[in-house]
C-alpha cells in the first residue's frame, strides 16, 4: 500500500502513536433497495489521511478528502448508516481495528495472508500495481534491474508496507539493507525524493498519479509494474459490517459508481 499532497500539513495531522477525531461524514439515509439496512448506525472509520489520492488533506480547503472518503461515505449512505471519521498513524492502524477501536480502516491496504490473520477484509475495491516513482530528470536508470545494479541508489519507503517489501525483493531480499531509507509517511519519502535524498519511491499506480499531478513536471514513473495488489477495507475479526460493505461495494461496481470515483480522483482532481 500506501500517499500525498501538502506534506507539511499532513505530517502535522498524522499522530505518531494514536488517533484523533475527524469531522463527520455522510448523513444516514434509507438503505438502498436490495441492500442491508443499518438503521442509522454510526460507523467509526479510520484512515491515515496521508495517501494521495485515496485520503489526504486538500491544500486548497484544508479538508480531508479522497477516493476512500467518498467511497465509504457512499457505502454508508446506501446502507442507511452515518460515518464518524478519525485519523490514525499507519503503524498502529491494523492493531487498533483488530482491537475494535474502530469499525473499519482504510489506507490503500493490500490484501494479503499475513494481514488476513489479524483482521477481516472486505471484497477488493481497487486493483493496483507497484511502480517506481522518480524525479522527472532521472536518467541514471530506466528500470528496477538497472536501479538494483547501482549500489549508490537509494529507495525511500515506509516500514511494514507492501511497497517496502517489494523494495526489499528488488534489492536482493535483505530487509536491513542500507539502500532503503525509512520514513514515517510516504509523503515524507516523496519529499525526500524531490529533495534528492533518495532516488525512487515505490508505490501503487493510484498514488503515483496523485503525486505526479500534485508536482507538475517534477516526477515520473520508469520501468514496468513490479507487482499487482488488491486493496480492501479492514474490520475487526468477525465484524458484522463485512457482508453489508461487500454488498454495497458490489452495487457500486454494477452501477458505475466506483469507476466514477476513479475518474474524479485519478484524472479530474487538480491540487
Amino acid at each position: 500500500m500506501k500517499n500525498r499532497i501538502a506534506l507539511t500539513l499532513i505530517a502535522a495531522l498524522v499522530l505518531a502513536g494514536g488517533c484523533s477525531k475527524k469531522d463527520a461524514g455522510a448523513k444516514a439515509g434509507a438503505a438502498a433497495a436490495g441492500l442491508p439496512d443499518l438503521k442509522g448506525r454510526t460507523i467509526v472509520a479510520v484512515t491515515e489521511n496521508a495517501y494521495t489520492p485515496l485520503n489526504f488533506v486538500d491544500p486548497k480547503t484544508g479538508k480531508a478528502v479522497g477516493w476512500e472518503y467518498d467511497a465509504v461515505n457512499e457505502i454508508a449512505k446506501r446502507l442507511g448508516a452515518k460515518v464518524e471519521w478519525k485519523i490514525c498513524s499507519w503503524d498502529t492502524m491494523i492493531q487498533a481495528v483488530r482491537d475494535g477501536q474502530f469499525d473499519v480502516g482504510m489506507d490503500g491496504i493490500t490484501i494479503n495472508q499475513e494481514r488476513k490473520a489479524q483482521v477481516d477484509f472486505s471484497a477488493p475495491y481497487m486493483v493496483s500495481q507497484q511502480f517506481m516513482l522518480v524525479r522527472a530528470d532521472e536518467k541514471r536508470f530506466k528500470d528496477d534491474k538497472e536501479f538494483a545494479a547501482d549500489k549508490k541508489l537509494l529507495v525511500g519507503s515506509q516500514a511494514g508496507t507492501t511497497n517496502f517489501y517489494v523494495a526489499v525483493g528488488m534489492l536482493g531480499g535483505d530487509e536491513k539493507t542500507p539502500r532503503i531509507k525509512l520514513f514515517e509517511t510516504f509523503g515524507a519519502a516523496v519529499q525526500a525524493l524531490l529533495s534528492k535524498d533518495v532516488d525512487t519511491v515505490l508505490m501503487d499506480a493510484a498514488s503515483t498519479k496523485g503525486y505526479i499531478g500534485a508536482n507538475p513536471n517534477k516526477l515520473k514513473t520508469v520501468g514496468q509494474p513490479l507487482g499487482t495488489e488488491e486493496f480492501g477495507f479492514i474490520f475487526k475479526p468477525g465484524s458484522d459490517l463485512v457482508a453489508p460493505f461487500n454488498a454495497a461495494i458490489e452495487s457500486m461496481k454494477k452501477d458505475g459508481s466506483l469507476e466514477a470515483l476513479n475518474t474524479k480522483w485519478f484524472f479530474e482532481y487538480k491540487p
